[in-house]
Order: structure tokens, then C-alpha cells, then sequence
């Protein structure tokens, strides 16, 4: 998974049918919010109320804020170390949900192990 969050550019770039499409001027398929821009930090800092607003209208909406803030996690674990990376995560270790706890706690034992030098 990598850094990945939401996995339609990619599925885009290698199914059969839109392999030759061109990009469109059509603003509705623009990014939005500049999330082809945003870091994984500032993401997973969003506040539920920020991330539906954020993602009316696009694909991602339908993973929820709970699945989205896992995967975020995981893209965290991935990233290169950084103390910003482990106080972000740490931030998260009380969340309600389950499913976003262990990730997060997986993701801090990945930045533990790659921040050892």
C-alpha cells in the first residue's frame, strides 16, 4: 500500500479502458481541496465534519472517516521517520474505533523501527 490512501488514480492508470484517455478540461473531475497536493499529516489531522466536507461528491466519501483515517495510518507506518509522523500517530492511539487504534499502533512500531539509527 505504500502512502496510498484511496486507490482510483491508480486503478485508472492501468485498467484497459481508460489506458488512452486524455485529461478534460471538465472542472468536475479536477482535484479538489488540493488533495493531490495535501500530506499525509495534514490528513490525518482532519476532524470528521472537515472530512465529509472535503469529500462531498468524490469516491473517497465512500470508504467513511474511519476506514480513511486507517489508511492513512498505514501511509503513516510507511512514510519515512519523522517525529511529526510519531506525534501525529501517538495522537491518534485513543481513538474509539478499534480497527483505526491497531493501525495506528502498527504504524508507530514501523516509524519506531525505522527511526533507529
Amino acid at each position: 500500500m505504500g502512502n496510498r490512501v484511496f486507490g482510483c488514480d491508480d486503478c485508472q492508470l492501468v485498467c484497459p479502458f481508460t489506458r488512452f484517455a486524455t485529461p478534460t478540461a471538465e472542472k468536475d473531475f479536477t482535484p479538489r481541496h488540493d488533495l493531490d497536493r495535501a500530506s499525509l499529516l495534514s490528513l490525518f489531522a482532519w476532524g470528521e465534519e472537515e472530512f465529509l466536507d472535503k469529500t462531498a461528491g468524490s469516491p473517497i466519501r465512500r470508504i467513511g472517516y474511519e476506514r480513511w483515517l486507517r489508511n492513512l495510518a498505514v501511509g503513516l507506518g510507511n512514510a519515512p521517520w519523522s517525529e511529526a509522523v510519531e506525534a501525529a500517530l501517538r495522537a491518534r492511539l485513543a481513538y474509539p474505533s478499534e480497527l483505526v487504534r491497531e493501525h495506528v499502533r502498527w504504524a508507530l512500531a514501523r516509524q519506531r523501527r525505522s527511526g533507529r539509527r
